[in-house]
């Protein structure tokens, strides 16, 4: 937490003691006067992801690959009473690009009333609300069916949001700019509604899991609409708490593209489920960190071609295996990827190991 505070130095009087008491004594007062003044804090943070791959193609030629997945920069703040900024940032490595992720106006009012103005992540599914870094599985977003909702940015679009939470139901909603997330200059409008019938998740972001410091049974429900075109999806979290601080977690979702957002621009529409498992081990000996295995298995069906393609269905199966020293601040994760596609693509197996790193 970075702070900016106003340091008052001490007066210095030589030989002077009634001037050096009366000065003394204007400070005491000035000091709440300045104090008034004083910037609230700000936080400034980091993240970090970074990878070994070894990607073989079926039909092709293998290979090997030392990757910057990610760099983040998060920073925020207060501005005034009840009113709050947040601006982040990420380095992709793949890309060598800078982009900005959040920028965010946000007007805290209360538990139940709370507007957010800027770049953000719209109401969506549970898996764009936790992103990259509070998923429980490496391999996000390549299954052809998590946060397939329109974007400008990693998940972002420009626009408005309302969100606010009443005991355990969380109500979202917004209007966001088409034109920068599909080039249709109509408005996408976003909603979602979600109750959490065991431990309560306030705020507008999600997790993937929390590692044993909840126990969660949540049902969400999502949607966007934009000049007719509809995307939806409907997602569950349950994990329960181990003795010895382990977690048992189901995550699963299902998703419905109709000729907004989907991840293949040639097929009009893009549908699917996912299901995944979880099991954190309690602490063992003198281990510092955990050890969790996680398996996820995937279907998606893509059809409606406007450029005359065959329909397909792509199968992904993932494998993790990681050793999470400080839950999202500092995990390792082994994992083993397998996208089986019937048509028009071509098979791939993926291996490696991943890094991620936060403060």
């Amino acid at each position: 937490m970075l702070s900016r505070r106003v340091r008052h130095e001490p007066w210095v009087i030589g030989g002077r003691p009634v001037v050096a008491i009366l000065a003394v004594a204007l400070c005491g007062v000035a000091a709440p006067l300045f104090a008034q003044t004083a910037s609230p804090p700000v936080s400034v943070g980091a993240g970090l992801q970074t990878s070994f791959l070894h990607d073989a193609p079926d039909g092709g030629e293998s290979s090997d690959r030392f990757l910057l997945n990610s760099v983040r920069l998060y920073v925020n703040g207060s501005s005034a009473d009840k009113v709050k900024f947040t601006f982040n940032t990420e380095y992709d490595g793949g890309t060598n690009h800078l982009t900005v992720l959040d920028a965010v106006a946000r007007f805290e009012v209360s538990d139940r009333f709370n507007v957010w103005v800027g770049r953000m992540l719209p109401p969506s599914d549970r898996a764009n609300l936790y992103g990259p870094y509070y998923a429980n599985e490496w391999a996000v977003y390549s299954d052809g069916l998590q946060d397939g909702y329109p974007f400008v940015a990693t998940g972002r679009d420009n626009g408005v949001a309302y969100w606010g939470q009443f005991g355990p139901v969380k109500v979202q909603g917004g209007a966001y700019d088409g034109a920068s997330a599909d080039g249709n200059d109509k408005v996408i409008a976003a909603g979602r509604v979600m109750v959490d019938f065991w431990d309560p998740e306030p705020g507008y972001y999600l997790n993937g899991t929390y590692y044993g410091d909840k126990n969660i049974l949540a049902v969400g429900a999502a949607g966007q609409v934009q000049d007719g075109n509809t995307a939806w999806s409907a997602d569950l979290l349950l994990e329960r708490k181990v003795a010895g601080g382990g977690a048992f977690t189901i995550e699963s979702e299902y998703a419905a593209y109709s000729q907004l957002g989907g991840y293949d621009a040639q097929y009009e529409d893009d549908k699917g489920a996912y299901g995944l498992a979880s099991y954190l081990f309690p602490k063992m000996g003198g281990l510092s960190g955990q050890f969790e295995v996680l398996g996820k298995y995937a279907q998606a069906s893509f059809s409606h071609s406007i450029a005359g393609l065959d329909d397909y269905k792509q199968r992904t199966t993932e494998l993790n295996f990681d050793y999470v020293l400080k839950q999202f601040n500092a995990r390792v994760m082994l994992f083993y990827k397998h996208t089986d596609f019937t048509a028009v693509k071509t098979d791939d197996q993926q291996i490696g190991v991943g890094l991620q790193v936060q403060m």
